[in-house]
């Protein structure tokens, strides 16, 4: 790890720490060269295989990209967003695997954006999961009405 004041390509890990929900390190550093103390965090490696068979690192930025387009025009904010992306991340990250299909990526955000903006997951699964009809439509918003109207335990 090199030193973000000096430079210096060598330091010393003088504490250890997991964060609260347990997804990374924080380690608090010195360096050996100019004395100074600064923080590092640590996280597992993400990736995720895309339909092409090709591997590249999970990105919140890229789930935030898809949703905002599906929450275009809604009243939605970008702190509900980010927070949305993170219960992506989390939920990925839960399944305790180094390497996940984009296909799960995707999977993980419906139900988080359903709760978030039903006209949103709307717009998103008929994206995601390929609508190719009315019928298609139909069935998803009648399986919302047939949630919104069971009682809630």
């Amino acid at each position: 790890m090199h030193c973000p004041f000096c430079r210096h390509s060598d330091s010393r890990v003088m504490d250890s720490r997991t964060t609260d929900d347990g997804s990374s390190i924080r380690r608090r550093r010195q360096c050996p060269e100019c004395g100074r103390r600064f923080t590092t965090v640590e996280t597992a490696g993400l990736s995720v295989v895309k339909r092409s068979g090709v591997t590249e690192p999970f990105s919140r930025g890229k789930v935030l990209v898809g949703v905002r387009k599906a929450c275009q025009g809604r009243p939605v904010t970008e702190d509900q967003l980010a927070l949305l992306a993170q219960q992506v991340e989390e939920a990925i990250r839960g399944q305790g695997q180094a390497e996940v299909d984009a296909h799960e990526v995707g999977l993980a955000v419906l139900e988080p954006l359903r709760r978030l903006d039903e006209v949103a997951y709307l717009r998103f699964a008929s994206v995601y999961q390929a609508f190719d009809s009315l019928e298609d439509f139909e069935t998803a918003i009648t399986l919302l009405r047939q949630e919104a109207s069971m009682p809630r335990t």
